[in-house]
């Protein structure tokens, strides 16, 4: 034991230095490092059965990566994948956008069974009974986009299985006024050589929040006051999707998979306030009457064929189109605005891969990655029933995007305890944006070595140490990309002065991606009863950081008016590092001493802490946008002696605390919490009951942004987001 401890820690201190000469190679194994043989062949592509552990996959990963299968989807009963993902260590959902690391939107990388989400894509709506697993992966792999600063979570959609089957998942969600029914049925069939499944789900929701802000100001007789306003906000709306999958195998070494997905929803979203009285300054929210729709569909094939016992060529294509709408409406007796609009994402994919075994202990692999992606989008603004900036009205913005990447990477098991993975991935992006007075082009080049190893402690792979050393970025979303200019819906006419903290908003063509230079390193244990334990250590050096700066902005043909501008900027280099612990398992192995290995009690511990740091903007608290300085949550199930009855709870923690946005903003958060409990009641081994509760005794959701110095200085907004909790009831169901 004394001769391991030793050893690790003098891994741990070499492996940064070894990072740092190999850093021109790219690693990204796909498959544990093994023991040795007298001749290696690449695998065969086929189903196999029998089921992994989660922890199993988890430690044969040639990467560090996290495995969470059908226990932790089904757990809870959830009705959305996003529910399941903010219980998940270093995971949290925030406006719907899936963070890691505490790194905002946009650094996480979101995979469907290994290929970019496509535009419009909403984790919200999808139920983890289409999933089979969810794999979260810390590191970039060359074999997959680069733009994964903070890692990348890859959703593996359900494969049709080897007999014929029914399942029917059914649930009733309660929020507010009455439960709303949401439900999946999934059919699979296996017909000679081919296989499919067909899942369909349906869904619908409501929702109430409650919203109080106070902003300084003053009354109609010029005194200054505290303005307070009152909101409720009212959402619902239904929609459905699908996953249809098929397989064909053609033969032991050549196999076609096609794979579709669709989202089709209506959505509506009304606003009463109340204000405290009567305000000259400064201007509140109005209410309001808001829907829409959004529509997604996505067709993928995939044609994998192994030439021989030591090549493998793989092709794949792709078609995508996203659509939204909405009809925006505020609800003001004397200049009434409404905004009518659209838009319209389509892309084409294409990629291809050709593997080859070299000797008995490499892989090479060489690859290329091709997307082409168009936004379009129109909008028509009237107040009082007059066109707002008549020369944008109605007119069309289109934004472009133009990738092409290439790879290479050579796996390498050096010996039955050491396997690594070396290579290089290329990158080149191109954007055009145009519309009214925009024709702006602009191009940029990404290269990204990666290098990723694997020591084993123990022949059996129970404990390890990980590492990484990789290149990574994250691009501009296409919408950042528009140069349509907008005023905000509180100053809608464009000869009125508007505040710092209601800004109009505009895109910025010239963004360049942000670029992360990252290091990961692990310990990972797995026990012999199926517990885990893990700690690992990372850092990321960015530069050309994007963040929204709010200036004043002079006068011009379009706004005759000093205007206070939100636009998206590349303002700065940022540095941030972090610790990450996860501990699970059966209680009677993690505290012996306190369970008796019998006990069917399973216990969860996580802890990350966060630390980053903009170099332009004084400190203190000039940390990355909403990143918390740590976050933590535990959990257990347990199951009863002699009852077909499991019950469990969770929670996630995180504090509360202050980000310096830009020299004169800055933004507090008040402490979340979310505590989660389910019971399930097994019936049978094909029909079960779960009872859970999201979110007991909630917190508000509460914000104080401030803004000091220049026009706008001194100015302030409270508030306050009031939560509820939601019940659901779902029956599982194999038919």
């Amino acid at each position: 034991m004394k001769t391991h401890a030793i050893a690790r820690a003098c891994l741990l201190a070499c492996l940064p230095v070894a990072g740092l000469t190999a850093s021109s190679f790219v690693l990204a194994q796909e498959g544990p490092p093994g023991t040795e043989a007298p001749q290696r062949r690449l695998d065969r592509v086929e189903i196999t059965g029998g089921r992994q552990s989660d922890n199993d996959l988890r430690r044969k990963a040639s990467v560090a990566k996290q495995v969470y299968g059908r226990d932790e989807l089904d757990r809870y009963g959830d009705t959305n994948i996003a529910d399941v993902l903010k219980r998940l260590p270093g995971i949290s959902v925030v406006d719907g956008a899936v963070r890691m690391r505490g790194l905002g939107n946009g650094y996480t990388l979101v995979l469907i069974n290994g290929d970019p989400a496509p535009p419009g894509f909403k984790l919200d709506q999808l139920d983890p009974a289409q999933i089979e697993r969810i794999e979260v992966t810390k590191g970039a792999t060359a074999d997959q986009s680069a733009q994964s600063v903070a890692g990348a979570i890859n959703v593996i959609l359900k494969e049709p299985p080897r007999v014929s089957q029914l399942d029917l998942r059914t649930a009733l969600v309660y929020n507010i006024e009455s439960p709303r029914p949401s439900g999946t049925l999934t059919f699979s069939e296996r017909l000679g050589p081919v296989s499919f499944t067909l899942p369909l789900s349906g869904f619908m929701w409501v929702n109430k929040q409650e919203l109080d802000v106070r902003r300084p100001g003053t009354d109609a007789a010029n005194a200054p006051v505290v303005a307070t306003q009152h909101a409720d906000t009212r959402n619902h709306g239904h929609g459905i999707n699908s996953a249809p999958r098929l397989n064909w195998k053609i033969s032991d070494d050549e196999t076609v998979t096609l794979q579709g997905f669709l989202q089709k929803g209506w959505w509506n979203s009304d606003t009463r306030v109340i204000n405290g009285g009567n305000y000259k300054s400064p201007k509140l929210d109005d209410s309001s009457d808001n829907d829409g729709t959004w529509q997604m569909l996505r067709a993928n094939a995939q044609w994998s064929k192994r030439l021989n016992d030591s090549q493998k060529f793989e092709l794949k294509a792709g078609a995508q189109e996203a659509k939204a709408s909405w009809d925006n409406r505020t609800l003001n007796a004397v200049a009434p605005v409404r905004s009518l609009g659209g838009n319209t994402d389509r892309g084409l994919t294409q990629a291809g891969k050709f593997s080859q075994l070299v000797g008995d202990d490499h892989t090479v692999s060489a690859g290329w990655d091709l997307e082409w992606r168009r936004r379009d989008e129109t909008r028509t603004t009237t107040v009082g029933g007059v066109g707002q900036l008549p020369s944008l009205n109605g007119e069309a913005f289109r934004a472009r995007i133009d990738r092409r990447a290439f790879y290479l990477q050579d796996e390498w098991e050096i010996n039955p305890l050491w396997s690594a993975s070396l290579g290089v991935r290329t990158e080149r992006v191109s954007t055009t944006s145009s519309g009214v007075g925009v024709d702006v082009r602009n191009s940029s080049s990404v290269f990204s070595p990666l290098l990723h190893l694997n020591w084993k402690l123990d022949p059996k792979g129970r404990e390890m140490v990980r590492a990484s050393l990789t290149r990574s970025y994250k691009s501009p979303d296409i919408s950042q990309l528009m140069g349509r200019y907008a005023l905000n819906s509180n100053y809608p006419s464009a000869n009125e002065q508007n505040d710092a903290l209601s800004p109009d908003r505009v895109g910025n063509p010239l963004l360049k991606p942000e670029l992360a230079t990252g290091l990961d390193i692990a310990y990972e244990r797995y026990m012999a009863g199926g517990g885990m334990f893990s700690l690992g250590f990372f850092h990321r050096n960015i530069d050309n950081l994007i963040r929204n700066v709010t200036t004043l902005d002079a006068p011009s043909a379009l706004v005759p008016v000093p205007r206070w501008v939100m636009r998206p900027s590349n303002i700065s280099r940022a540095t941030t590092s972090g610790i990450e612990t996860e501990l699970k398992g059966r209680a009677g192995e993690l505290l012996p001493s306190m369970f008796d290995p019998k006990t069917a009690l399973n216990l969860r511990a996580a802890l990350s802490v966060y630390r980053s740091r903009v170099k332009t903007l004084p400190g203190p608290d000039n940390r990355l946008d909403q990143q918390p300085p740590w976050s933590g949550s535990l959990g257990f199930d347990y199951r009863f002696t002699g009852m077909p009855l499991t019950v469990g709870s969770s929670l996630v923690y995180t504090p509360g605390y202050t980000t310096r946005q830009t020299d004169i903003q800055s933004l507090d958060q008040w402490r979340t919490r979310q505590l989660d409990v389910f019971a399930q009641w097994v019936f049978s081994p094909k029909t079960s009951l779960r009872l859970s509760a999201n979110n007991l005794a909630p917190l508000g959701n509460t914000r104080l942004t401030t803004v000091s110095g220049g026009p706008g200085g001194g100015d302030y907004t409270y508030a306050d987001r009031g939560t509820r909790t939601l019940v659901i009831l779902a029956l599982d169901m194999k038919l």
